[in-house]
């Protein structure tokens, strides 16, 4: 004879799951189990549960674990997936401590493992962080169902500091051609429209034809990236100057969605074994994709373009609705990007920026 299913259980598939009313609250969760007897002891713990949080005003302990499926189920932020890496790793050092348990003590068996193994401390305070913003999300947002939240006070997190973070690394025109003589062609276009419009590398891979409009009285066009794909959460303009535009004439037409593609499909990344193998034959291994988009910005100042442009140009947060512009303020933008085409200006030695351990000053040529 089978046992007995009590009241409140229902199977699923392979799971079973909570389908019952405790202390007038409606309750429907996975058990996260398929054995009857572990589901069965599941359900007397959440009927305790809600039984203390009804009649005492207990709040409902949870795990880590709970916390950050949801999270990653309701976050809609672009760098998500950077997030999920993180919480990832994090799970086996605090995934099972309740939120109460969590905190900068609890963090240091992970702190230690991960600089044992080499990662910057960059990485280590995104790893921070998010469980930082997921703790002030328990204690500010998520309610139980009766209204408290998922816990009571978030702790205090202190950052690790940053004192092995390289310092960018801006390419001069020599360095430029040397590294872009080496990609592939689909990423050395990819690499000459990234280091003159200051895109990010998400942003230029998934750039799309309609985000193009056009600008007809300037004789020129402009692309306005979604709010919801940008990293700041505002609308994006990205300027071509005329070596961008070339870059355009030559890769349009060739994929109905996306504006650059590799044999018939969109790119994740730019940063694969392509750019490696490149900048290591160019002698150039210490350059990052995020290097194009600082080599636009030092350019910029370099050129005399004023701080006002440049965070429009690089599309950082000013405040203001970036695509409202009026004509005039288009064309200015326009004639400071077309600054960075020519090198005339940096000929000169104009450009100075400081390289290598032994900080000696070197002119940009």
């Amino acid at each position: 004879m089978g046992q007995k299913v009590p009241p409140g259980l229902v199977k699923r598939g392979e799971i079973w799951h909570i389908k019952k009313t405790i202390c007038g609250r409606r309750i429907q969760e996975s058990t996260g189990t398929g054995n009857l007897s572990e589901a069965e002891k599941y359900l007397m713990h959440r009927v305790e549960q809600m039984r203390q949080s009804a009649i005492y005003g207990v709040r409902t302990q949870r795990s880590f674990r709970e916390a950050a499926v949801k999270y990653l189920k309701e976050a809609t932020k672009s760098s998500i997936a950077g997030d999920a890496l993180q919480l990832g790793l994090l799970d086996p050092f605090i995934g099972d401590l309740m939120l109460t348990e969590v905190h900068m003590g609890s963090m240091q068996q992970f702190i230690e493992a991960r600089k044992r193994q080499g990662v910057k401390t960059r990485t280590i305070n995104h790893a921070i962080q998010t469980v930082r913003h997921i703790l002030n999300l328990a204690a500010s947002e998520w309610l139980d169902e009766n209204g408290r939240t998922w816990l009571e006070h978030a702790p205090k997190f202190k950052f690790l500091a940053e004192t092995d973070r390289r310092a960018p690394y801006p390419l001069s025109f020599e360095e430029q051609e040397r590294l872009f003589n080496e990609l592939p062609v689909h990423l050395s276009r990819m690499a000459l429209f990234k280091v003159n419009t200051g895109c990010r590398e998400a942003e230029v891979c998934s750039l799309r034809w309609e985000w193009e409009e056009e600008i007809p009285h300037l004789n020129t066009s402009v692309f306005v990236i979604p709010a919801h794909m940008v990293k700041n959460r505002e609308e994006r303009l990205v300027i071509l100057n005329s070596t961008a535009r070339a870059v355009l004439d030559e890769v349009r037409g060739g994929h109905p969605e996306y504006v650059f593609t590799y044999r018939g499909r969109r790119l994740n990344k730019m940063n694969d074994s392509g750019w490696k193998s490149a900048r290591k034959r160019a002698g150039l291994s210490q350059v990052r994709v995020h290097d194009l988009k600082h080599t636009f910005g030092r350019r910029l100042r370099a050129a005399g373009v004023s701080f006002e442009d440049r965070q429009d140009l690089l599309g950082h947060r000013s405040g203001k609705i970036t695509t409202h512009y009026s004509a005039p303020e288009l064309l200015n933008l326009i004639q400071a990007a077309e600054r960075v085409c020519r090198p005339d200006w940096c000929k000169s030695g104009a450009m100075v920026i400081l390289k290598g351990n032994s900080r000696r000053l070197t002119a940009v040529n």
